[in-house]
């Protein structure tokens, strides 16, 4: 990577912090990068308060509330090259389900109305304040180089980090999860969507054919196809493909409905059904994503009302 050092500061926002630990999951490769940097501000490594200049940022996590947006800010000011580094800092993330509801329904459910807690007490001046919206940290800063994953596989992190260092274009690919996929689609008699928990996959078969909402052909391959190696349906971890975010009409449930429609005998008015009932699961890493929010074709909140209202009617029967 080059004998001269870089400076790398890594700061984390609201996310699980999986996104740190995957930089150790490098394994050995993590020699080549401690011997190539100084890692001088790291929430998990070092007690620095302030924000030292450096070469290379990476910021994990998305913009929930005051402290992460000013973290955010001081990044940017303080690192040449900023990455945002996992979905949570390149969509949103899971904390971006909250787009369906408002901070005071959030802060009751969880502090207040809750089965789980004592003191009935949201938090008021003692945390930072929720803003109104989870944000991608690219509405609130420039960012210089996308890396989504949750957790980015090693190889993804390894190849960004040395392009940065040996100031080159990073090898980048836009193939969906199912490039990497060793399933077979196939044409099949099935009639009904099944749950992932229902029955046992066959491991040679594609899970849309076989009656499983699997969203690797919409997910970009960020991890080697992983989980569907392994027997468990894709559920879009890694964030959208760029056909789904570049093309207005094109959407997570209707092109997923659409193969499934093709490959079983489901009809595809059935699977739009079902995955917009389960929306806030299906769209939960991308929702927070203006790409992903802005489309014609995303009606979260309409959907939320449908269930509710749908469940409030058989509740009275």
């Amino acid at each position: 990577m080059g004998a001269e050092k870089a400076t790398l500061n890594t700061d984390w926002l609201s996310a699980c912090g999986g996104c740190h630990v995957a930089l150790v999951d490098l394994h050995e490769k993590i020699l080549d990068v401690i011997g190539a940097v100084n890692i001088q501000h790291c929430p998990v490594l070092t007690d620095i308060k302030g924000y030292p200049k450096a070469d290379i940022g990476i910021l994990t996590g998305a913009v929930r509330n005051e402290h992460d947006r000013h973290a955010a800010e001081a990044m940017r000011a303080s690192c040449d090259v900023v990455i945002a580094f996992g979905t949570c800092a390149v969509y949103g993330g899971l904390t971006g389900a909250s787009l369906a509801h408002c901070r005071e329904e959030i802060l009751d459910r969880v502090y207040v109305n809750n089965k789980t807690t004592l003191t009935h007490e949201a938090p008021t001046s003692q945390v930072a304040l929720l803003e109104k919206l989870v944000t991608p940290i690219d509405e609130v800063i420039d960012v210089d180089l996308y890396l989504p994953g949750c957790p980015p596989h090693a190889s993804f992190i390894f190849e960004a980090l040395s392009s940065l260092l040996e100031k080159r274009p990073p090898e980048a690919s836009d193939r969906s999860v199912c490039a990497r996929c060793r399933r077979k689609m196939v044409k099949t008699d099935v009639s009904a969507i099944k749950a992932n928990h229902e029955g046992m996959p066959d491991a040679e078969t594609c899970f849309l054919s076989q009656g499983y909402v699997c969203l690797g052909s919409v997910t970009l391959d960020r991890c080697h196809s992983a989980c569907t190696n392994q027997g468990i349906p894709c559920t879009g971890c890694a964030g959208p493909t760029l056909q789904v975010l570049t093309e207005p009409t094109h959407d997570l449930r209707t092109e997923v409905s659409e193969r499934m429609s093709k490959l079983t005998a489901i009809p595809y008015a059935d699977l739009m059904a079902a995955m917009e009932r389960a929306a806030k699961t299906h769209y939960a890493y991308a929702m927070a994503t203006k790409m992903i929010g802005d489309k014609p074709t995303f009606l979260i909140n309409k959907w939320i009302e449908d269930v509710e209202a749908e469940d409030e009617s058989n509740d009275h029967h």
